[in-house]
């Protein structure tokens, strides 16, 4: 099982890397030339997601959904997270989030949702409030005290960037398969979560989901956006290779459960280190089920 996973990631990674990593760098005569592809190298990609094989209902002989915390200080997700600055670096690296927010605003991602139900759509206005704070300083409020025009310089405009992204929320269900007799995973949606920018100056502002994606939805998009890789930069990963194998390390903060999905800190409250444990009991708990299909 580990060496068809192996096969498969080395495959994909070595497909994808001829055609996006730095294309036409060492052919270029000037710097316009670098990360054009030339018409040859159009002609023969066939790029696309590695697409999901079919899987009926009465092949799933066990699952359960989790939520989890993808905590962006952490080195293993540094690659959801940098680069946060962008006017220094080359138009091909863009973190997760400006990638999300591009795509959003020209189009190419048509659906967000307000939570991880996908119940109910949002638009780009809708969730302007979440996004961006405008206020008046003092100065300007004192000039429309004097019955004066507001000055464009008295607008404190604040902005959540890329460098304001704490952490990402992933849903995602655990199911075994028993026609290839293997336990595996899916990713359902993913949500940004920031500081309330309402708030974000202060020493300890809430954390709370920008919005909600339904990833099927985004493959194609996230599959074309690379990631940074540090042990080999030819060869760039996409988010959407990321993500699908799971290269990012978090904690399970929910799961489907009789109580209406009630998360661990509902239920276990003031205790970080016993919130870690409990995540760690639902993910043995999950994982031992495959052991125990093979345990007579």
């Amino acid at each position: 099982m580990k060496l068809k996973r192996f096969l498969l990631t080395a495959t994909t990674v070595f497909a994808v890397s001829g055609m996006f990593a730095q294309a036409n760098l060492l052919n270029a005569k000037s710097p316009e030339e670098i990360g054009v592809r030339t018409k040859s190298q159009k002609a023969i990609d066939n790029d696309k997601p590695l697409e999901y094989g079919y899987v009926d209902d009465r092949d799933v002989l066990f699952s359960k959904i989790v939520w989890e915390k993808v905590v962006l200080d952490e080195r293993a997700n540094f690659p959801l997270y940098y680069p946060i600055d962008t006017n220094n670096i080359g138009s091909n690296r863009r973190s997760l989030y400006d990638v999300l927010m591009k795509n959003i605003k020209n189009g190419r991602i048509e659906n967000i949702y307000d939570d991880s139900y996908f119940r109910t759509k949002r638009t780009l206005d809708d969730i302007q409030a979440a996004l961006v704070k405008v206020d008046t300083t003092e100065m300007g409020i004192e000039q429309l005290n004097a019955g004066e025009e507001l000055s464009a310089e008295y607008i404190d405009r604040r902005e959540l960037t890329a460098a304001d992204i704490a952490e990402y929320r992933v849903k995602g269900v655990w199911y075994f398969d028993k026609r290839q007799a293997e336990l595996k995973y899916r990713l359902l949606g993913i949500a940004p979560v920031a500081p309330d920018v309402n708030f974000i100056d202060e020493e300890q502002p809430d954390l709370v989901e920008l919005f909600w994606i339904f990833f099927p939805d985004v493959r194609e998009v996230l599959h074309e956006a690379k990631a940074f890789n540090n042990e080999n930069s030819s060869m760039p990963y996409s988010f959407d290779h990321i993500l699908n194998s799971r290269r990012f390390n978090g904690y399970i903060y929910a799961e489907e459960n009789v109580q209406g999905d009630r998360k661990v800190n509902e239920y276990i409250t003031q205790n970080a280190l016993m919130q870690l444990l409990e995540s760690d009991r639902i993910k043995t708990k999950i994982r031992d089920f495959e052991l125990d299909m093979w345990t007579y």
